[in-house]
């Protein structure tokens, strides 16, 4: 009897080890579920700025990907999820980060964009705390919709806008290389 406790009790914890992911000191869940649709960890990495981690983020698709620009042109559900790790990452600096990486990928021409980034950004109006995590969640043919520690903030309509959110990280000229080749499967 004490044998078969102790397999079930192995089997559990190592169940639970495979169902999870580390990024430095931040745990991924290996697959998460939105709208109902199931989505799998692609890869996740850990921004660090002057040796400082500073946040993580992790791609869920529904396929593995290695290709940036397949994920940006992909009209399916898919999801980044940034978890921070640092106070210096406040509401303000991540709201100037989006503004940057907005106009990065669209090379400086947001004009069509403004008025969903206006409301994109006003979703990060809440102070931001040490182990909070935002998911960003691309729902196929409708846009994102933006959670906080699981709570829904609020929906932006179109591809498009998830073609240059998404490319803040994926893009040629992302936010944070490790963060991109993490969520592609391309670095350890």
């Amino acid at each position: 009897m004490k044998k078969i406790i102790t397999c079930t009790i192995i089997l559990a914890v190592s169940t639970f080890s495979v169902a999870q992911v580390r990024v430095g000191d931040i745990v991924l869940p290996y697959k998460v579920n939105f709208d109902q649709e199931e989505l799998t960890l692609n890869g996740a990495g850990m921004r660090s700025v002057l040796g400082f981690d500073t946040y993580s983020g992790g791609l869920y698709t529904k396929k593995k990907y290695s290709d940036p620009k397949v994920v940006l042109d992909s009209d399916e559900s898919m999801s980044i999820r940034l978890n921070i790790v640092s106070k210096k990452v406040t509401n303000k600096r991540m709201v100037k980060v989006f503004r940057k990486g907005f106009d990065d990928a669209m090379f400086g021409n947001t004009k069509s964009l403004d008025e969903r980034i206006n409301e994109f950004l006003k979703l990060f109006s809440s102070p931001m705390q040490i182990n909070d995590y935002y998911d960003l969640v691309y729902l196929k043919g409708k846009g994102i919709k933006t959670y906080k520690n699981g709570e829904e903030l609020g929906f932006i309509k179109g591809r498009d806008f998830k073609y240059a959110l998404f490319k803040i990280w994926l893009g040629n000229e992302p936010a944070c290389e490790l963060i991109k080749g993490g969520m592609l499967g391309l670095s350890k």
